[in-house]
Formats: structure tokens, C-alpha cells, sequence
């Protein structure tokens, strides 16, 4: 399977690296291929780093203002334009999308992804992955949307949130 991971390109602690390094580690003993936002910085490149050495693949698809961060050794590497064309690359490469801790990026590319999805334009599952709580206040303010009306699929076809990388990978190869 191609698992799109949108995540952070920061240095994190801990509690954000050990449980990324953990679900990584399923990818690459899974024998799927990481498709990913290609930069060998931050989580990005804790996650291709465990992938790697647990027999995955690594696809990147980075852009040009980033293309001096992308990883040299990754088994294929996209450099695009722009960040439209990178969020379309992923999706486009991949048979399912994790979104992992990060800031305004990822973000901006969980909800696009989730919009996409709503309208019926891809049905790839898509996992948020609730690392140490990050997404609690996320998941609560989907629940509000639907709650009131603004969504017009239940938030469960939407999206599936996962404590671990356990039970993400667990959904992921359940659907």
C-alpha cells in the first residue's frame, strides 16, 4: 500500500518522534511505500529514516522552494511547482493518507484532503492520527460541523481518528 503521510518537517520531542518512529516502523515491515512530503528535516525525516530501515520505499514529492531539504536518497523524488501541485501529486501517488502532528501545512493539507474527500473527488481512507492528544480539539470541532449541519456526510466516512500508529495501520489494512 502507498501511504501518504502529511506531517511536521519541525524537530519535535519525544512524545511526537518515539509513536512517529513506531508507526514508521509498521510501514516499512509492512512492506508498503511511504509517500510523503519528501524533506529529510524534522519528523519528516524521522519517518522516511524508520521506513527505510525496515525494508519500506520511499516516494517524495517535494517543491522547488524546498528542493535543497529534499532527501538524496529517497527511491523516487518529485520536485513540483508549487504546493497545489505537491497536495495533487500526494494524493495522486497514494492509496491512503495519515495525517500526523504538525502545523499550518499539515493542516492545510488534512482539510483539503477531507474536502476532496466529502465532494466525492477520491475514497481513500483517511486517518488522523491523534499522537499524544494533538487532534483532540480538531476532532472536537468536526464533531460540532456535523452536530450543526455543515457536513453533509457523517464525520466516520470522512475520517478515522487513531490514538497509535496500531491501530491506524490496523484500520488501514481493515478497508
Amino acid at each position: 500500500m502507498n501511504i501518504c503521510v502529511f506531517c511536521s518537517a519541525a524537530d519535535l520531542d519525544a512524545r511526537y518522534t518515539t509513536p512517529a518512529r513506531e508507526f514508521a516502523e509498521l510501514i516499512g515491515k509492512g512492506g508498503h511505500t511511504l509517500v510523503w512530503g519528501g524533506s529529510d528535516v524534522g519528523l519528516m525525516k524521522v519517518m522516511a529514516d524508520e521506513v527505510q530501515e525496515n525494508g519500506g520505499r520511499l516516494v517524495g514529492v517535494s517543491v522547488e522552494f524546498l528542493a535543497e531539504k529534499a532527501r538524496r536518497n529517497a527511491d523516487e523524488m518529485v520536485i513540483t511547482k508549487d504546493l497545489a501541485e505537491r497536495k495533487a501529486q500526494l494524493l495522486a501517488r497514494a492509496d491512503a493518507v495519515v495525517v500526523m502532528v504538525g502545523g499550518t501545512g499539515t493542516l492545510d493539507e488534512a482539510t483539503e484532503i477531507l474536502e476532496l474527500k466529502k465532494h466525492g473527488l477520491h475514497i481513500k481512507p483517511v486517518v488522523l492520527l491523534n499522537t499524544a492528544g494533538f487532534y483532540d480539539g480538531l476532532r472536537q470541532q468536526f464533531q460540532r460541523m456535523e452536530e450543526e449541519g455543515f457536513l453533509p456526510r457523517p464525520l466516520s466516512e470522512l475520517v478515522f481518528f487513531a490514538d497509535d500508529g496500531v491501530a491506524a495501520m490496523a484500520y488501514l489494512e481493515s478497508v
